[in-house]
């Protein structure tokens, strides 16, 4: 009876997800740009052997990975603090818990906006402040080397609350009972962390890295709007190089094919963090024994 239930919705998501992956397989495999008079040519796979062959391509997949691996570690690390916080029982709790959510709130395009400002040179408040405390400037979106840090700062900032509030909910799940077993039994607080809050905490855990990596995997417009890529193309994310060959370069096949390929790397990266996660609940879970 619950499948049956489940069906609808099951049916619905597969038509809405298999649907453009079946066409994206399909332009990957044929030729589809201006040269072609935007009709579709097969080219016998030779979308995928450029891929394959293509420098930048390799360069942007080693980029988003960075990219999207560094702001999720540091966003649970952030958000396992603040719902631990925000679950306390205190005064102004509430109302803390909204304005926590107004970074998620905020629309990307506008946040990137205003990062790109607070890191602007020489206009920005922390070249301003740098000033004062008498650093040389260091032009953080001219640096190749430092820009891409910059966009992971701005995504934390957004996306920490979405990943707290998720967990939150987890943290709220877990029934008062245990801790006072626990804390009659002669266990700190610390060890009550690992041994109780972590391990109940790992579906919630699991679920917010996945929806998390999925988001950082695909950024698209946090790039666009503060860096456009640069500079040098040290910040472009794969989301970004596909937006290029469709609507600079017209080149929609080999569009297509990078998407597609992004999606492979996507599901390879969610089975690893799903596997680091169980092993690490595995190892728990022997410690606890």
């Amino acid at each position: 009876m619950i499948l049956l239930l489940l069906l609808p919705a099951t049916v619905l998501i597969a038509l809405i997800f298999g649907i453009p992956l079946i066409r994206y397989a399909w332009i990957s495999t044929h030729a589809f740009s201006v040269i072609t008079g935007l009709e579709l040519v097969p080219n016998q796979g030779a979308n995928w052997l450029r891929l394959i062959n293509d420098q930048r391509f390799w360069q942007d997949t080693f980029q988003t990975v960075r990219f999207a691996s560094l702001s999720v570690s540091i966003e649970l690390l952030l958000a396992i603090c603040i719902a631990l916080i925000l679950d306390q029982k205190w005064r102004g709790r509430g109302i803390t818990r909204a304005i926590s959510l107004l970074p998620w709130a905020l629309p990307t395009t506008i946040m990137a906006l205003g990062w790109r400002w607070i890191f602007n040179t020489p206009f920005g408040p922390i070249d301003q402040i740098f000033n004062i405390v008498g650093i040389e400037s260091i032009n953080i979106l001219s640096n190749p080397n430092i820009t891409w840090i910059a966009t992971v700062i701005a995504d934390v900032w957004k996306t920490t609350p979405f990943i707290a509030l998720i967990l939150l909910a987890g943290l709220q799940s877990i029934p008062n009972d245990l801790y006072e077993a626990f804390r009659l039994e002669g266990g700190k607080p610390i060890q009550a962390f690992f041994k109780i809050t972590l391990p109940l905490l790992r579906p919630y855990i699991l679920l917010a890295v996945l929806f998390r990596l999925a988001q950082a995997f695909g950024v698209f417009d946090l790039i666009q709007v503060m860096t456009g890529g640069g500079p040098a193309s040290s910040t472009e994310s794969l989301a970004l190089y596909a937006y290029l060959n469709a609507m600079r370069f017209l080149d929609f096949g080999y569009s297509a094919t990078l998407m597609l390929g992004s999606f492979f790397l996507l599901v390879i990266a969610c089975i690893l963090s799903w596997i680091i996660i169980s092993r690490f609940q595995y190892q728990l879970n022997e410690e606890k024994t």
